[in-house]
């Protein structure tokens, strides 16, 4: 079993900065690949962000340049570093762990981007 914690969401005007932090429990963390997605309302799921155990990270196209994934194995947690941010990306932010064949999910962090 593996906890997930984020943190770090909020309200930020546009073009402002954010960075989302996820905390997990597992002492496996480092083989676990890590991802960001976010769920706006009315809308699914999707991926924004993800990196692998090996440091290999993809994006979403519509947050690409604007937002970093990053991971640090020896806090065991995973970052997002988002800028230049839009009233689009306006969502629940979720931490997702993968692997071992299975699936851990955060409780989900809300960012606003609203003036």
């Amino acid at each position: 079993q593996v906890q997930l914690v984020e943190s770090g969401g909020g309200l930020v005007q546009p073009g402002g900065s954010l960075r989302l932090s996820c905390a997990a429990s597992s002492i496996f963390f480092s083989i676990y690949a890590m991802g960001w997605y976010r769920q706006a309302p009315g809308k699914q799921r999707e991926l924004v962000a993800a990196i692998t155990s090996g440091g290999s990270t993809n994006y979403a196209d519509s947050v690409k340049g604007r937002f970093t994934i990053s991971r640090d194995n020896t806090k065991r947690t995973v970052y997002l570093q988002m800028s230049s941010l839009k009233a689009e990306d306006t969502a629940v932010y979720y931490c997702n762990a993968h692997g071992m064949n299975r699936d851990y999910w955060g409780q989900g962090t809300q960012v606003t981007v609203s003036s």
